[in-house]
């Protein structure tokens, strides 16, 4: 009867809010909620699992379906976006809740996950320390 929703507990200010933009775009606009149903309505529970794990190895790059996690995301995003639309909670400079998904949008299109750049981070700028990454992240 109940769905819990987890949120992020680290990263930066503007992805710990763009989580949470993401479920209410989903969640809280019938639309989209049933439009991300039907998206996944025959998806096998075995599938998901797989995918699961395809996904904590490849990334965005996981395939499901002949399809990429990148496309799914993508088409996630676009349903939460309309409904974040629909929602119509506009701040006081008249902008509304979409502005939250930018950074998933930033993560989307350019294909690569956090993990990823803080790994070239890490292996690059940083030398092989992870100390730079308490200032980079601190707000």
């Amino acid at each position: 009867q109940f769905l819990e929703m987890r949120g992020a507990d680290a990263g930066s200010w503007n992805r710990l809010c763009a989580l949470p933009a993401l479920w209410v775009g989903l969640l809280y606009d019938s639309s989209s909620l049933d439009a991300a149903a039907e998206l996944v309505r025959d998806w096998k529970y075995e599938e998901i699992v797989d995918l699961r794990a395809k996904a904590a190895r490849s990334g965005l790059r996981a395939d499901f379906r002949g399809s990429s996690v990148r496309d799914i995301a993508d088409q996630m995003l676009d349903l939460a976006s309309e409904g974040l639309k629909r929602r119509a909670c506009l701040d006081n400079a008249g902008s509304d809740e979409t502005g939250f998904l930018t950074p998933l949008r930033g993560v989307v299109q350019s294909g690569r996950t956090l993990s990823e750049e803080l790994l070239d981070a890490f292996n690059g700028r940083w030398s092989k320390t992870v100390d730079p990454l308490f200032g980079e992240f601190s707000y």
